[in-house]
């Protein structure tokens, strides 16, 4: 591997030096996605070799990933994904909901009407539904998530397949009242009943 695409430099950087790993980085995120993909795109041209990775989860999935690969695509650069870590897979085999047929719809709105107007859109569905929320949008999220579908058990999952993961079952209201007693971190996944 010639060089190692990531969100975060020092996040990734810490990991490789754990396995001695001495490629170099360059960080690709949302803000700097258009001009470093070209970067990418071209070093990828000239037969060097780039591995994309995220600080959590799967590139390309809710992540800005997707343009780089598609980029690459588009110029007839081979893309060969190595599995890992999905937080959505993770999610769903750990909630006991079905999950032969589900809807993944990334991170709801962050504008409070518009976020409303998605779950009203999800909650017709008649299969399971899983979202991405942020530390700083979870409460927010949980509270349009019991307007819209009631008080109904979902599961709240976070920090899947790391250190602190936790998977709980329980409705919006209380999952707000637990989450508000203590400090707020990591990425969560919301698993929500279909119809």
């Amino acid at each position: 591997m010639d060089l190692i695409a990531c969100e975060d430099t020092r996040r990734t950087r810490a990991l490789l030096t754990h396995f001695d790993i001495h490629t170099p980085t360059v960080s690709y995120w949302e803000k700097n996605q258009l001009a470093r993909g070209r970067e990418l795109v071209r070093a990828l041209a000239d037969g060097r070799s780039v591995a994309l990775v995220t600080d959590a989860g799967t590139p390309s999935i809710s992540d800005p990933g997707f343009r780089l690969v598609r980029e690459a695509r588009g110029h007839g650069i081979a893309v060969v994904p190595v599995p890992g870590p999905s937080a959505v897979v993770a999610a769903l085999s750990a909630a006991g909901i079905p999950a032969d047929r589900f809807v993944f719809d990334g991170f709801l709105p962050v504008k409070p009407g518009r976020r409303l107007n998605r779950l009203k859109a999800l909650r017709d569905l008649a299969t399971t539904i899983v979202l991405y929320e942020s530390p700083h949008r979870i409460l927010a999220a949980l509270d349009a998530v019991g307007q819209v579908f009631g008080e109904v058990e979902i599961i709240v999952a976070r920090e899947l397949t790391k250190q602190f993961e936790e998977v709980v079952g329980a409705t919006p209201a209380a999952h707000l009242e637990r989450l508000k007693r203590g400090p707020i971190r990591g990425e969560f996944v919301l698993v929500l009943p279909g119809r």
